[in-house]
């Protein structure tokens, strides 16, 4: 098994969720849903194309204005 980061916004009345390791994106009315769709997109990708090796993103924030 194993991690990988889940990136979440709101989008009128559903969540969109993004793995930005692999490039999945899917979406669910509630955070919960979200998370389980695109967990299923992303072992559905991964079975097709899988991971030559493992990156992790380098997550930070930054300020505009």
């Amino acid at each position: 098994m194993e991690t990988f980061t889940a990136v979440l916004h709101k989008e009128e009345d559903m969540y969109v969720a993004e793995c930005p390791e692999v490039g999945t994106f899917s979406q669910g009315k509630n955070i919960n849903e979200a998370i389980k769709n695109l967990t299923e997109a992303t072992k559905l990708y991964l079975e097709e194309f899988p991971l030559k090796k493992k990156v992790k993103p380098l997550m930070t924030t930054f300020e505009v204005g």
